[in-house]
């Protein structure tokens, strides 16, 4: 078996407690795993010895909330956003439209491009949902498809009501919670809600989410991005692994935040995106709750497939600090999924990484826009 060695980390960001920040480190690659790591005058002997001439090294981003999986795009959405349309749910049902009239290698293709250029910022495990097919095989296919790149798919039909229930949700959420489910739960590790105005309730998500967990499924939820609601509490009552959006919180939403320890991800790419308030991510790593970010890329509230611009976001219009964010994007992505193997570069975490041509992982706050991402290692081989 192989064994490689990167040499000439000028400095490394493991991610580790007990490792830390390295400076002129070296790390040891075997069977797609990290089986050491240390100075570079101490690096055991390899097979294969790569140089990184005195470059950056960070872990490859866990990008835990994203919605890859459709066609069309709505930039004309965004043009009247910035010009003072406020952004609503119901902007979704466009993308359903052309969705569901795309074929499946129009599908794939159109996930492949954005996996490959996530891949290239960066990115090394990626959450895909379904959501935008909203009938029983539009969903199963999208969720086939989005298991060909990831393990880690989520079933989304509860994302808004399409028209043709629009006069009858109650019969939608029996759809979403019967034959929907029954089809797509092969495909997918995760159940998903959007809980919000326009969308589903809080009895509406709590019954998709037992129903998905009878499944198999782990839940998820989109909560308190439009305004204050039930949706964060509910994700605590529930005990899910996170919570994503986080946007408007009550007192009550962070303390439970804290005595559940879900973790709340924030995507600061949608505020971005629409002109919104951005989440207090101070006031939640303050008080103790576990912060994620993720890049929600989709075609219409946050069209970025950019987790180095997220980190740069977070730092600047959400009060972390760049390490704050950094783990954020890579441990706390983690945690949000659930997984230890990835996010981190201790011994025994997959080989996935980041090599960045600058000196400091601090660069990628201090230089937003710049494509900083030089190499991206995924199980120990170049991607």
């Amino acid at each position: 078996m192989s064994i490689l060695a990167l040499t000439g980390i000028g400095e490394l960001s493991t991610q580790d407690p007990e490792l830390g920040v390295l400076h002129d480190a070296a790390m040891v690659v075997e069977a797609g795993r990290v089986a050491w790591v240390g100075p570079s005058r101490q690096a055991p002997a390899a097979d294969t010895v790569y140089d990184l001439g005195g470059r950056a090294v960070v872990p490859g981003f866990v990008d835990s909330h994203s919605h890859l999986m459709f066609a069309g795009d709505r930039a004309e959405e965004f043009a009247a956003r910035m010009t003072g349309t406020p952004y609503s749910a119901g902007g979704i049902r466009t993308t359903v439209a052309a969705t569901r009239a795309a074929s499946d290698e129009q599908l794939a293709a159109n996930l492949g491009r954005l996996v490959d250029e996530m891949r290239r910022q960066g990115t090394t495990t990626v959450e895909v949902k379904s959501g935008y097919g909203l009938t029983v095989a539009d969903e199963a296919r999208a969720l086939a498809i989005a298991r060909h790149v990831t393990d880690e798919t989520t079933f989304l039909g509860a994302h808004v009501v399409p028209p043709e229930h629009a006069d009858d949700p109650a019969a939608y959420v029996d759809l979403v919670t019967g034959p929907m489910l029954e089809a797509c739960a092969p495909h997918a590790r995760w159940v998903d809600v959007f809980c919000e105005r326009g969308a589903f309730d809080e009895d509406q998500a709590r019954t998709i989410l037992r129903a998905g967990a009878v499944k198999g499924l782990r839940g998820r939820l989109h909560a308190n991005q439009l305004g204050p609601g039930p949706g964060v509490r509910l994700a605590c009552e529930l005990g899910l692994v996170a919570v994503d959006h986080c946007t408007y919180l009550s007192e009550e939403d962070v303390s439970a935040l804290v005595e559940t320890g879900t973790t709340a991800t924030l995507l600061p790419g949608v505020e971005f995106s629409t002109r919104s308030p951005y989440p207090d991510a101070r006031r939640l790593l303050d008080a103790g709750v576990h912060v994620a970010i993720a890049s929600d890329c989709n075609p219409g509230s946050c069209y970025t497939s950019s987790m180095p611009l997220c980190i740069a976001l977070a730092v600047r219009e959400m009060g972390m600090s760049p390490a704050e964010a950094l783990a954020a994007a890579t441990t706390g992505g983690a945690r949000a999924l659930d997984r230890a193997d990835v996010g981190h570069l201790g011994v025994g975490a997959r080989a996935d990484l980041v090599v960045l041509d600058a000196p400091s992982y601090l660069h990628l706050a201090y230089r937003p826009g710049v494509p900083l991402v030089a190499q991206t290692w995924v199980a120990g081989r170049r991607a």
